[in-house]
């Protein structure tokens, strides 16, 4: 079954001091500690400026060889440039990104593009064209995007569609374009104050568990404030956990009940 990776979007609050951190554990070491619960993580700080080398080289160092930063792209890449023109800008992000990409632990690239930003397939079809190897997945928050020309669009280019969730986008498409997915979960309906409810979360990890049978998963929780994300990710975790192990033993079940039946088949021949 392919790999389903749950985490939060980012990692540096105040907030979940008590929670995810230790009374008493500086900043520097919260991304160690993060590290150590999640496989994964979504860096959002990415949008707003360009991190600095030294700075990503930190990031490298302080995770698990095995762990894996979705980063999204520069705003001024989507709400200022919005994909016009990419070249110098797109070379100087992959820039500062470099060390991620070199240690392998560059994962999705998301590509958010702004609430007034209507469909434009030619647009869209140029940005995909100049984007660089790896996984893109672009989120699209007004109605026009969400038909099938897009989805096709997105296809041809390996790229994903991301699975927004949120009240403010009720139109935003549970489609897979590629052999893999996005999900951002952004604040729940049934829980208070953007709290994702237990039920919730576990009509989620049954859509993740039937994605994952046929492409690889990449979830995250957006609700950080008030330490919801971190709870909301790890009953995700649990319950895929639980899934995927039911699966693996119904899997195992069947094939000795299959073993079983040419056995007896072969029984009854001789």
């Amino acid at each position: 079954m392919p790999p389903v990776r749950v985490g939060c979007s980012g990692w540096n609050y105040d907030s979940w001091r008590g929670r995810l951190y230790p009374e008493g554990m500086g900043p520097s070491r919260w991304l160690g500690r993060y590290a150590e619960v999640f496989d994964t993580v979504e860096v959002n700080s990415t949008f707003y400026r360009l991190p600095s080398l030294r700075g990503v080289e930190r990031w490298v160092e302080q995770t698990p060889d095995d762990f894996v930063f979705a980063v999204k792209a520069s705003r001024y890449l989507t709400h200022v440039r919005r994909l016009r023109d990419l070249g110098a800008g797109l070379e100087r992000f992959y820039e500062r990104i470099d060390p991620l990409v070199r240690s392998g632990k560059l994962g999705p690239v998301v590509w958010q593009l702004p609430p007034n930003f209507r469909r434009d397939d030619e647009r869209l079809a140029e940005a995909l064209a100049a984007l660089p190897p790896g996984r893109h997945c672009f989120e699209f928050r007004h109605p026009t995007w969400f038909e099938e020309p897009v989805y096709e669009l997105l296809r041809r280019h390996g790229a994903a569609l991301v699975v927004g969730d949120h009240p403010r986008w009720p139109f935003q498409a549970r489609e897979l374009t590629a052999d893999w997915t996005l999900i951002r979960l952004h604040h729940g309906r049934r829980g208070r104050r953007g709290n994702y409810s237990p039920s919730e979360v576990e009509e989620w990890a049954a859509q993740v568990a039937r994605w994952a049978r046929r492409a690889d998963v990449f979830i995250y929780l957006n609700n950080d404030w008030e330490g919801f994300a971190v709870e909301n990710a790890k009953l995700l975790k649990r319950l895929l956990r639980h899934s995927r192990a039911g699966a693996g033993h119904a899997a195992a079940g069947a094939r000795r009940a299959s073993a079983s039946t040419r056995s007896a088949r072969r029984s009854r021949v001789a």
